[in-house]
């Protein structure tokens, strides 16, 4: 029967769908994470009877057909790149990006990629790096004899030098915007790569039209709601449960005219 194939289809569909939601639960507390949403559409239609042909011949047009749906498919898993929360951390090297951009980091490949989370730190030499060392690119060093840093707003990092009270600038931080943020795709570790998806990176400087602002000491929390994810949890374990009473009553149906034809 093809209630069977169908309503199975429907069930692997809201298992994906849970396996999206469990990865947004399990990030909650990642830092600049972006909630993924499942997005589904409906496969191919078997037609039973077609419309807007004449019926049996005759002049008459047969107004409404008979196209049977086959199913459900993955469509997209679509990262949404919704501003989160700035939480208050303290430290000078936090920095959160409030609006739309990312940071360019320089990955163990020498590869330009794409992140909002701004925990940053300094390696052996002074570099400004990421949590697993990837250098933040345009590089920028620290003296070790600097005993304050400051970022502005408009992504002007300064520091002051032991037995100095004026600030010397020693970079600028760059973002990059893409015409489709969706497009990236995510490498892991608050990591994304460009795509022709995305299309090619338009770089600028915080604070430029269309660029975000940098708050210094902050970070960028999660977007996801932990309540929108719980609700649509549930949503999805009626949904593969009505699925599951489909294929149960399809299987029901097959055994009684199987009887009844035996």
């Amino acid at each position: 029967m093809k209630a069977l194939s169908i309503a199975a289809t429907g069930m692997a569909a809201q298992d994906l769908n849970v396996q999206v939601i469990a990865n947004n639960i399990a990030n909650i507390n990642t830092t600049a994470f972006k909630r993924a949403r499942a997005e589904f559409t409906d496969l191919l239609y078997q037609a039973e009877r077609l419309q807007g042909v004449s019926n049996r011949g005759q002049n008459n047009t047969i107004p409404e057909g008979a196209q049977l749906g086959l199913g459900v498919r993955t469509a997209a898993i679509r990262n949404l790149h919704i501003q989160g929360a700035l939480a208050n951390t303290g430290n000078k090297l936090d920095v959160a990006l409030n609006g739309r951009g990312w940071f360019q980091v320089t990955d163990a490949n020498g590869e330009t990629v794409y992140t909002r989370a701004g925990a940053f730190n300094t390696n052996g030499t002074g570099q400004i790096v990421t949590a697993d060392g990837y250098v933040v690119s345009p590089t920028m060093i620290i003296p070790t004899n600097a005993v304050d840093v400051t970022i502005s707003q408009s992504g002007q990092v300064g520091v002051t030098l032991s037995g100095q009270t004026t600030t010397q600038q020693i970079g600028q931080l760059s973002l990059a915007n893409f015409a489709n943020e969706a497009g990236l795709t995510p490498l892991g570790n608050n990591l994304y790569r460009q795509t022709d998806a995305s299309g090619a990176p338009v770089v600028g400087v915080p604070g430029d039209p269309g660029f975000a602002t940098v708050s210094q000491g902050y970070l960028e929390s999660s977007n996801v709601d932990p309540v929108k994810e719980i609700t649509d949890l549930i949503s999805a374990q009626r949904a593969y449960e009505m699925n599951s009473k489909v294929i149960q009553a399809a299987s029901d149906m097959a055994a009684t005219v199987s009887k009844n034809l035996g």
